[in-house]
Parts: C-alpha cells; structure tokens; sequence
C-alpha cells in the first residue's frame, strides 16, 4: 500500500514537472533567442517566416535554447538606437499604473460599501456587477466606444483609462475577501467611537492587503497584455502601448521581437514572483467565503 502511495506520487510530480516544462519552454525560448545575432536567429527560424502563398511553414525550424554566442545587439537596437520601442514602453506604464491604482481605490471603497450596507438593494446590485464581471470586455468594447465618442475622450489615453478604473472584477474579490472579516470586530470599534471611515481605514484595509496585493498583479498583467482596447479606442499610434507595436514587427526584425518581448515580460515576472505568495492567499480567501 505504502509502495502505491510513493509510486503515485512520483508520477503526479513527474506529470508536475512535465508540464510545467512545457508552460515555461516559450518564456525561455524568448529569452535565450534574444541573445543570438540576427544571422543565428535567421539560420534556424528563417524558414517560419519565408512561407508559401497559403500560409505554410516550407521546412522545420530548429529550436535552440542556447545560443552559440551570447549577443546584446539586439537589446542594443531596441533601447538605444530605436527610441520607439521605449517610447511604447512608457505608454504602457502609463496606461497601466493609473488603472492598477484607481482601479484598487475604487474597489476597496465598493467592496466596504457591500460588505456594510445589508438588503435586497445591496445583492441585487451586486449580482450585477457579478453579470457584467462574466462578460468578455470584446463585450463592452463597443459601447465603451460609443460612450468615449460621445465624452470626447476617444483616441485619449482616458478612454482606456477610465473604463479601466471602474472594473468590476476587483470590487467582486475584494468584497469577497472582506467579508471574512469577524463582525464583532467592526461592531466593538463602532462601540469604541471609531467611525465608519476610520473602521475601514484602519480595520477593513489592513487586514485585506494580501487581497489588494493579488488584484494589483492580476489588473497590472491583464492590462498589461492588453491588445484589442488600443487598437479600438487609441487609434494613434504615437499614444499605442508596446503590446501593440510588438504584433507589428516585420519578418526581418525577429531577433528584436525576441529581446523586447523579453524587455516587456519583466515587470509582470518581477511583480508576480514578488507576491507570488499573496496572490494565492488573495484568491483563496476571496473563494472561501459565501457572500
């Protein structure tokens, strides 16, 4: 019995290991083909991108995970002599913090609200803002359009930004998470003479950083990745984040493609490594507890 029990623990960690190899395999590919010479990169993925009238790949393509000799040229290229790609860089920074940060603000203000405020008012709206967290934003991108267009905001960073701030899937977690907080806790402060502003300040917030740390990392990469909400709403190019520019790289720059997708996967890397622990603790507590 102990043998079965051993032998399928092994096998679920080889599974384990499997998988996540294959999760991770693209990451790293990026990275060490950002560190080939353009000559290398075009020897062995030439031929991916040298197609036939249909579309078809016309010969294999070798995979290498180690390059036969290390070269910064291409990050060179991209951060030095191409100003554009940092240029990007900057928009997407400034795209996405105002969102992480209002968004977060906005939440937590929503999530006390439900959590204090009892009645049928109180579910039936939060029942719709469950609704409108199920929908695609492919959705509301449309009506995000038309309401931009009337505000006068489009081909702003402002119609990304705002519709961005007022997200509902943070305002689902947080409340979730907040009502694990023990009543009677809330109760004796209010006994104390703490007010309601001084019971979420100093109660509610503290106790729900863990949350706030797991939905800053998931708004910051879903933002971050961000691809169809430009293309729609920021028709100008100059103002279009790097997510964007990278899909229009022409064949005869991959070796740069390859270092600035490596350059724009940092800060979500750093971000989630950071609070990694967090963000499982967040989700989990969020999940834990019936509204």
């Amino acid at each position: 019995m102990k043998k079965k029990h051993l032998f399928g623990r092994a096998l679920a960690f080889v599974l384990c290991l499997v998988f996540a190899v294959l999760f991770l395999l693209p990451t790293v590919l990026t990275f060490t083909n950002s560190l080939m010479t353009e000559a290398e990169i075009k020897a062995n993925y030439g031929k991916v991108f040298s197609t036939t009238g249909g579309g078809y790949i016309s010969a294999k393509v070798n995979l290498k995970l180690i390059p036969d000799k290390v070269s910064l040229s291409q990050y060179f290229n991209g951060l030095v002599r191409s100003p554009q790609y940092l240029l990007k860089y900057w928009n997407s920074i400034f795209l996405v913090l105002p969102i992480v940060i209002f968004q977060l603000a906005v939440a937590s203000v929503a999530a006390y609200s439900f959590t204090r405020w009892r009645g049928k008012i109180r579910d039936g709206l939060f029942f719709f803002y469950v609704i409108l967290m199920l929908m695609p934003y492919q959705v509301t991108l449309v009506p995000n359009y038309l309401v931009s267009k009337w505000l006068g905001i489009l081909n702003t960073r402002w119609s990304i930004i705002l519709p961005g701030i007022f997200a509902p899937f943070s305002v689902f977690l947080l409340t979730k998470f907040m009502r694990r907080i023990p009543f009677a806790v809330i109760e004796a402060a209010k006994v104390d003479g703490a007010s309601e502003w001084q019971i979420f300040t100093r109660i509610c917030l503290p106790q729900c950083g863990s949350a706030l740390y797991s939905i800053a990392i998931l708004v910051f990469i879903d933002y971050w990745n961000m691809v169809e909400q430009p293309l729609v709403l920021l028709q100008n190019a100059d103002e279009q984040p790097l997510s964007v520019f990278l899909s229009s790289i022409n064949a005869g720059e991959i070796g740069l493609a390859f270092a600035m997708a490596t350059v724009y996967m940092i800060p979500s890397l750093l971000l989630f490594l950071h609070g990694e622990a967090y963000l499982v603790e967040g989700i989990a507590g969020s999940g834990s507890v019936k509204g």
